[in-house]
């Protein structure tokens, strides 16, 4: 199949844009666009395969800042501050598990702690603030985004349904996947697919919580002793703050506002539909077996701990 895509790499690349297309229009849903990215890589390459990672970076971000303009501020605090004791409990207990089945399954360090952080944090946007400053190799940070983004894109798709069968609420939901699933951008996907305040819930609670990188990073430095190495802050958490803040106060027509968050929600799909689209079989076998059942294990116990905790609140 791909020696055909390679003779044909014009068709290829109309068919990808077509694809990208269908997902801005709103053809697609978000667990979709994530497999079909996938399935598309898989038989036919990636035809932008150099430009996927920063494409997928800005999107995200745009898409993010832009939800903001459909956020109350109050309600958005109100949420923040029902996610944030558990946000403490599972970021904390998450890294201390990760250390100590890092070592029971003697895996190398590094590779342990970035697999922990993305699990406690935000994904493949902890691994890559925290990669830098215990000076990870590159082996190091290809074995935990593979791990990371393969749980991510099960979760997406396995969380709505699983939010349905235990009968969770629009809150509950938002709350769990910010808590349980890595990524934001997965994150976001699967509540705007159980419903509209889901979405609000979990965008809120997840942003909060990948202001956490900071403390992370900086305990980071100090367990590796990474001197003079710098810390990436997530700057476009406060465009999405100053978003929140303008809608709240400000008289913005809802017609402009609506438009917003419905270009962002279609941004969205399109960034799940990259993610995939950059998800290797090669990522996935390079991780092996031992970071694959440390990244397993810390995501049923995040997931599993979450949960427990929401429904007796």
């Amino acid at each position: 199949m791909k020696s055909w895509a390679r003779q044909n790499e014009t068709l290829v690349k109309v068919l990808f844009i077509i694809c990208m297309v269908l997902c801005i229009l709103g053809y697609v849903s978000s667990p979709v666009a994530l497999v079909g990215g996938f399935l598309f890589s898989y038989f036919l390459g990636h035809p932008f395969l150099t430009l996927n990672s920063k494409a997928v970076n800005w999107l995200l971000k745009i898409a993010v800042v832009g939800l903001g303009f459909g956020m109350n501020l109050k309600e958005t605090l109100a949420a923040g501050q029902d996610g944030f004791l558990l946000t403490v409990f599972s970021i904390s207990a998450t890294l201390i598990l990760g250390y100590f089945l890092g070592r029971l399954l003697k895996m190398n360090k590094k590779s342990s702690h970035l697999i922990s952080s993305g699990t406690a944090i935000c994904g493949g946007s902890a691994i890559a603030a925290v990669s830098p400053v215990i000076n990870a190799s590159e082996k190091d940070i290809s074995i935990s985004l593979g791990v990371i983004f393969l749980l991510n894109s099960i979760a997406l798709i396995v969380f709505p349904p699983l939010g349905h069968l235990l009968d969770l609420n629009q809150h509950q939901f938002g709350l769990w996947c910010a808590i349980a699933i890595h990524d934001t951008s997965s994150v976001v996907g699967a509540a705007y697919t159980f419903g509209e305040e889901a979405l609000k819930v979990a965008t809120t609670v997840k942003l909060a919580r990948a202001l956490w990188i900071i403390p992370l990073s900086l305990l980071s430095v100090f367990l590796f002793k990474g001197k003079g190495k710098s810390v990436k802050i997530p700057y476009f958490i406060f465009l999405f703050i100053l978003a929140i803040i303008l809608n709240s106060y400000l008289p913005i027509p809802e017609i402009l506002t609506t438009g917003i968050t419905s270009i962002s929600k279609s941004l969205l799909v399109l960034t799940l539909f990259l993610i995939g689209a950059g998800l290797s079989m090669d990522k996935i076998k390079s991780a092996g077996w031992k970071p694959m059942i440390l990244g397993f294990s810390l995501w049923v116990f995040i997931s599993v701990s979450a949960i427990l905790v929401i429904l007796v609140l």
